[in-house]
């Protein structure tokens, strides 16, 4: 009897320290923070699958792909996979004039992804809630009407306890911040891959 509830309890204890996929994509998020990158939409020409811009630029998709990576999903790899078979679900023809895939650039817009998370992974509700917004969501704003933006629901709370701080990128590089509701909210997801 001792011994039964002395293994039940061991594994309790092991299963509450094993990280959730979503607390290992958190800190995969906060890890990228400590890399140098200089904010660069430039049109580049990648490597497929597993390509990614230069380790020292990257606009704020990039972030969202390399924190994937780190846990070995190839965000280029699937977007693209969908984005061929589903193309006209895609917002490629009507925003870009794009009339086939584009495995370069098409994981690193946007408005692709909203997409791909919302077919492969689960929408989730846009509110004013801070605690609607848990670890290892991503979330999209639209800032000033017109720049869709992407980042990542870290672990980590803001000063004042209310909010998760977030991991991206609009300019000055890779950091994680407190600015859930800097923006207007126009996305919610959870893609676990």
């Amino acid at each position: 009897m001792k011994t039964t509830f002395l293994f039940i309890c061991l594994f309790l204890s092991s299963s509450f320290l094993q990280d959730t996929f979503q607390q290992k994509f958190s800190k995969a998020a906060i890890e990228l923070t400590k890399d140098k990158v200089t904010y660069d939409s430039s049109y580049v020409s990648i490597k497929y699958p597993n390509g990614d811009v230069e380790k020292n630029k990257g606009v704020c998709t990039d972030v969202i792909i390399r924190a994937y990576r780190k846990l070995g999903i190839d965000l280029q790899k699937e977007v693209h996979e969908d984005l061929k078979a589903n193309f006209s679900k895609y917002p490629n023809l009507k925003k870009w004039g794009l009339k086939k895939p584009d495995t370069n650039i098409d994981h690193r817009r946007v408005p692709n992804l909203e997409v791909f998370f919302e077919r492969k992974g689960e929408k989730l509700a846009v509110t004013q809630n801070p605690l609607d917004y848990k670890t290892g969501d991503l979330v999209t704003w639209m800032i000033n009407n017109k720049l869709p933006h992407i980042g990542i629901v870290t672990h980590k709370k803001s000063a004042d306890g209310k909010r998760n701080l977030i991991v991206h990128n609009v300019g000055g590089g890779q950091v994680l911040e407190d600015c859930l509701f800097s923006w207007k909210i126009v996305g919610h997801f959870r893609y676990g891959g």
